[in-house]
């Protein structure tokens, strides 16, 4: 073999042990972020199939609004606030 393909295969076999130990420092730094991610994930769903099904949303604000009157203005400040972040999401 000549002394180019010696250098190559061994600078390959350092990025490569390199890479391996990145996937694994990267691993053990994500990992704390795994669950809060997975429900962001959920919520963005939701919110997705709420959009193309608005019906479920209208419903369940007048089943909110007759079982219980007093909390519905804090409710739909809630729903217009995640309204709008949908809409910006969208958006983009």
């Amino acid at each position: 073999m000549s002394k180019k393909l010696i250098l190559l295969a061994e600078r390959r076999e350092h990025l490569l042990t390199q890479a391996a130990a990145q996937r694994v420092s990267l691993a053990a730094t994500i990992e704390p972020w795994r669950k809060p991610l997975a429900r962001v994930d959920q919520g963005l769903t939701l919110l997705r199939y709420l959009k193309h099904h608005p019906v479920w949303l209208i419903s369940s604000g007048l089943a909110l609004a007759t079982l219980r009157p007093v909390y519905l203005g804090k409710w739909l400040g809630r729903g217009w606030v995640a309204w709008k972040l949908l809409r910006k999401h969208n958006d983009k």
